[in-house]
């Protein structure tokens, strides 16, 4: 095992920011600090079991691979599969490797491929370092943070990416595990934190952060009927230690006739653990550092499991896509803007209607994919 310092890379031993406040929200519980500076806390895959077939509280949408200890059958496998077909040969990058279940499938499909895994969790690494060992020097799992991904590839000697893919979400090992906190299905203490060695958890962001800033942090994660009684519930309820006392309250700020539609708790948690792990604020960066990377031909895919990931992932592939271009629609771009990719699908695309019957957590994924243009491509549109 070989170890690549600071970000400590786990080797197989066998053989541009636009300024948009919708991307890059000031952290609630840090208003003063600039957008995207907190550290990034990683961005987890999606795993499910199969045997549990009633949609999730949580999203978590894949299901165990066989022989792997973090387990993950990934989602949309063969769209992903299909848009990796005839990229230039080299590395992807998959930043979310999780129990890497979507490397092993690249790597099984393309033998011109290698494959750096990124991944914050300590557990994952271990097991993504475990499923892919067989494919020896062609499979490298690095942790490290998000945002640390140009570190990663410059200590790896990578330059340009085939491709890279993020899986966005959170893993069933994390969720079924009370003691992490991610899931309001189990009584544990209020953590949620996917490095577990940073000191925030979610106990002090639902006991420290005042009455308005909860209610926004709901706002942008969704929670839009009910946010500032939710908010109000908890101030009054604090202090709060465990995700059971959480859920409790927000059913209690929650009419009946809501509470039918679902746990109300979801998207509290959901925002909760996206403010714990800075999600929304890096993503942007770690896309964007990614889209730097791509070579001509290569491709980028990420699959998202709520609204605020897929508005940002949308965001970023559209300036790209664009080169920023803010001339009125229909006339000829006077503003020097040069796309770097072209976008592969219109919109998002979303499981098949077989994958969902099968698997019904993953009905919420949605799939965005971008080529990088040729060179002689990249001119003011």
């Amino acid at each position: 095992m070989s170890v690549a310092s600071p970000v400590r890379a786990y080797t197989q031993p066998l053989d541009q920011q636009d300024g948009s406040p919708l991307l890059h929200l000031p952290s609630p519980m840090f208003p003063e600090r600039k957008p995207g500076a907190v550290l990034a806390e990683g961005l987890r895959m999606s795993p499910k079991k199969l045997s549990d077939n009633k949609p999730s509280d949580d999203q978590s949408p894949g299901a165990p691979v066989p022989g792997s200890p973090f387990g993950h059958l990934p989602v949309m496998l063969e769209e992903v599969i299909d848009i990796f077909a005839g990229v230039p040969e080299g590395v992807v990058l998959d930043a979310t490797v999780g129990g890497g279940g979507h490397a092993l499938a690249l790597l099984n499909a393309f033998t011109y491929l290698r494959v750096v895994g990124v991944d914050h969790d300590g557990e994952a690494v271990a097991a993504a370092t475990s499923v892919l060992a067989p494919f020896g020097a062609r499979a490298t799992v690095v942790r490290a943070r998000f945002d640390a991904l140009g570190t990663v590839l410059d200590e790896l000697g990578v330059g340009l990416l085939s491709g890279a893919i993020f899986d966005l979400g959170v893993s069933s090992p994390q969720l079924d595990r009370p003691e992490r906190g991610f899931s309001y299905r189990f009584d544990g203490p209020l953590d949620m934190r996917m490095d577990r060695s940073q000191a925030m958890t979610a106990a002090n962001v639902v006991n420290e952060t005042t009455e308005a800033q909860l209610a926004r942090l709901f706002v942008i994660h969704g929670e839009t009927s009910f946010a500032r009684r939710i908010a109000a519930a908890i101030v009054s309820a604090r202090p709060l230690t465990t995700t059971k006392q959480l859920a409790d309250v927000v059913s209690s700020a929650v009419p009946a006739a809501a509470r039918r539609r679902g746990h109300p708790a979801k998207r509290v948690f959901q925002a909760l653990r996206a403010t714990v792990n800075s999600e929304l604020e890096v993503l942007p960066l770690a896309i964007d550092a990614a889209l730097e990377r791509l070579a001509p031909g290569g491709r980028i895919v990420v699959l998202a499991y709520h609204s605020g990931e897929d508005r940002a992932v949308k965001q970023r592939l559209v300036y790209a896509a664009t080169g920023g271009c803010d001339c009125p629609p229909g006339l000829p771009c006077v503003c020097g803007a040069v796309p770097v990719v072209r976008l592969l699908n219109r919109g998002a695309r979303k499981p098949s209607a077989e994958e969902v019957a099968a698997n019904p957590r993953a009905e919420s994924a949605r799939l965005r994919a971008a080529e990088a243009l040729p060179l002689d491509e990249r001119r003011p549109r």
